[in-house]
């Protein structure tokens, strides 16, 4: 670990300023507060995967394709907190910082991760506090996703915690070029030269023109499976 990362981590928990009943203390609520974020990423994923059950009996196929989750480590939550200008402190979690708890939704077609997020969005104890549209308006380098940011009770022993949660919605096009220019961009100091950057943006156009070439598919094979049932 660098001496950045190590001074990030301590003043994150107090290793120079306060005694070990002070440091326990504060590692107590840092896990009780991931524990939170655990279970509120569990209620998510559960509400998808319904979800998905219900539209394949629905529809006949699966608009998911996969759902996977993470929960941020403690140096990427302190050093985000101290790239923000805030203090690296447990309390400033929950309070400045939406993204700890995240789900990635995969999906087959781009009308997919509409359907299902407006479904989310629909639902009695979703509140979606955020949303930013990166498929209809991609990011500089080529990026699209669906992301939003929402609220969802979890519910204690002797309490209700609202939590919130980060989703991203993507196609499965969209994961493949998203993964790969995430490997290559922080393992290739080149892949910021401007040459490369431009092909990398290249390629996300060409994997959305296929995408919207693909759900064109999707949508004539549908629209030819009446006439085969009349005829």
């Amino acid at each position: 670990m660098d001496r950045e990362k190590k001074e990030i981590l301590q003043e994150f928990i107090g290793i120079d300023n306060e005694n070990n009943e002070d440091i326990m203390e504060k590692m107590e609520k840092f896990s009780e507060l991931m524990i939170l974020y655990n279970c509120a990423v569990r209620e998510v994923r559960t509400k998808f995967e319904v979800l998905n059950e219900e539209l394949s009996f629905r529809a006949g196929r699966n608009p998911i394709e996969s759902i996977s989750s993470r929960i941020k480590k403690p140096f990427s939550i302190a050093e985000k907190l101290k790239r923000r200008g805030f203090e690296p402190k447990v309390e400033a979690i929950p309070e400045h910082l939406n993204d700890v708890a995240g789900i990635r939704v995969v999906c087959s077609f781009i009308d997919d991760i509409y359907r299902v997020a407006d479904m989310l969005a629909k639902q009695d104890d979703i509140t979606v506090v955020e949303v930013k549209d990166y498929i209809k308006k991609p990011k500089l380098n080529g990026y699209r996703s669906y992301h939003m940011i929402v609220e969802v009770p979890v519910f204690f022993s002797d309490c209700k915690h609202i939590t919130r949660v980060e989703i991203q919605l993507r196609t499965v096009a969209m994961d493949f070029w998203a993964s790969l220019e995430h490997s290559m961009k922080y393992k290739k100091e080149s892949a910021d030269r401007p040459d490369i950057a431009a092909e990398l943006k290249s390629c996300a156009e060409t994997i959305a023109a296929t995408d919207a070439r693909m759900l064109a598919i999707r949508k004539r094979i549908e629209a030819l499976q009446p006439e085969e049932q009349q005829g």
